[in-house]
């Protein structure tokens, strides 16, 4: 972050100073004391479990310079060190990042979608980083609060901002379109992702093209999503299609799995060229074809486009696959919804081994309505892809179990009551060469499983 002054924060938020210390210059923002650095401004949050205000004294004595408050608390009683009072502080952070971002001229690709975002923006910053300084968000931070986050850590030297955009509710990509303002944006696909939340597909995919304010600037598409293949052309005019099955401008065939990389034939505008990315499963294909064509758009070599994809490296918790003794583990737990469950499960039939394909499956949340008969035909479709034993965990999880069950399939089911018995039965059953994959809603903690796992098979 670019060095500010307390009177630009007070003027973008539209605070007030009730306190003024002496010092005057801001160098990083924070919303965690514990993270505070010399010379940081703290904004408190509210959040479910604790409200960042009760902090604020050990924001300052952590070395913070400044802190915002809201109307709704008391001034701490603080000496040289500013207080500003603001009405809401998670607006007041999104304004100042809003604001802080036009002091640049720096493009900004956004990432969107209901499954892939975090790997396609990965692969994007991955790629663009060979012959650009490329700020990206870091792990997760793709919402409310981690957005404006992303931004404030933008510096002069930055030549591009890929920034992962991500959403739950009605008006809330408007509010990251606002503070983010991209010039592309980048919609992976549209799934059931939050439609507890959003009603219908139909809704998730209005949001999404949101990602680009007033839909000004240039989209790059999955052709392949149903949704996204029928936007109104007139409308829509600055559109790249990217995909497998249709006459896109970029087209991937000729798709190949070998060991732990892929290979597949780039069937671009003016020529075709194989490509290789060091992952496996269909849905990687998809999010190296975004990357491909934003590259090529930009105007970078062929070359340089090569060597960014073989240089991804894959997210903890997203497919990360784990050897370990003989037994590959698919961690895939940081979150799940019946289409990254379904590209997780090729994943895990697509690694080489003689093994059987074992299925460890939790909870998805946030699906409305009919959320048991979602997670009953998902055991259903488990079954029916030749999965050799599937153990589920959590309430939800049950109805998984019980269609892989009524499927009349040779599929063996085991359903557990909590992390540490399923952990503990998935240990007892294993054998040389199985493979696992770990998936569920990140509430449901799954990584517990993984780590047991880990922890017994290195012993």
């Amino acid at each position: 972050m670019e060095n500010l002054s307390v009177y630009d924060i007070v003027k973008w938020c539209d605070g007030e100073i009730i306190t003024e210390g002496n010092e005057v210059n801001i160098s990083s923002v924070c919303i965690d004391s514990r993270e505070i650095k010399n010379f940081s401004l703290f904004i408190p949050l509210n959040g479910e479990n604790t409200d960042g205000h009760f902090f604020i004294s050990n924001a300052f004595e952590n070395g913070a310079t400044a802190s915002l408050i809201d109307v709704n608390h008391e001034v701490p009683d603080v000496s040289d060190k500013t207080i500003i009072r603001v009405n809401d502080t998670l607006c007041a952070l999104q304004k100042i990042a809003e604001n802080y971002k036009k002091r640049f001229n720096i493009p900004v690709i956004g990432v969107t979608g209901s499954v892939g975002k975090t790997t396609t923006k990965e692969m994007i910053a991955s790629v663009l980083s060979i012959e650009m300084d490329v700020l990206k968000t870091e792990g997760n931070n793709n919402g409310q609060i981690g957005l404006p986050l992303t931004l404030l850590d933008a510096e002069k030297h930055h030549e591009v901002i890929v920034a992962e955009m991500g959403i739950s509710k009605f008006g809330e990509m408007e509010k990251l379109s606002n503070i983010a303002r991209p010039d592309i944006g980048v919609i992976t696909n549209i799934g059931i992702s939050h439609i507890e939340n959003l009603k219908t597909k139909e809704n998730i995919r209005e949001e999404k093209l949101k990602i680009l304010k007033n839909y000004e600037g240039k989209y790059f598409l999955n052709g392949d999503s149903p949704l996204l293949s029928k936007l109104d052309k007139n409308k829509f005019k600055n559109t790249v299609y990217f995909g497998l099955n249709g006459p896109y401008q970029y087209r991937a065939e000729d798709i190949l799995s070998c060991g732990q990389s892929t290979e597949f034939a780039l069937v671009a505008p003016d020529f075709k060229e194989n490509l290789v990315i060091p992952c496996i499963g269909m849905h990687n294909v998809y999010n190296a074809l975004a990357a491909v064509s934003i590259a090529l758009d930009m105007g970078m070599y062929l070359d340089d486009i090569k060597a960014g994809l073989l240089n991804y490296k894959g997210v903890s918790m997203r497919q990360e696959i784990l050897d370990i003794n003989g037994i590959s583990i698919i961690d895939d737990s940081y979150n799940a919804s019946p289409d990254s469950v379904k590209s997780a499960l090729a994943v895990l039939r697509a690694v080489h081994s003689k093994g059987r394909n074992i299925a460890v499956i939790s909870d998805m949340l946030e699906l409305g309505s009919n959320t048991e008969k979602i997670h009953y035909d998902l055991g259903k479709y488990i079954a029916v892809e030749g999965i050799d034993i599937l153990i589920t965990t959590g309430r939800l999880a049950k109805f998984i179990n019980q269609g892989a069950s009524d499927s009349a399939l040779p599929i063996k089911t085991i359903h557990c009551n909590n992390n540490d018995e399923t952990a503990k039965c998935v240990y007892s059953i294993l054998n040389p060469g199985d493979k696992v994959l770990v998936k569920g809603s990140r509430s449901m903690h799954m990584d517990e499983i993984v780590s047991s796992l880990k922890e017994n098979l290195e012993l």
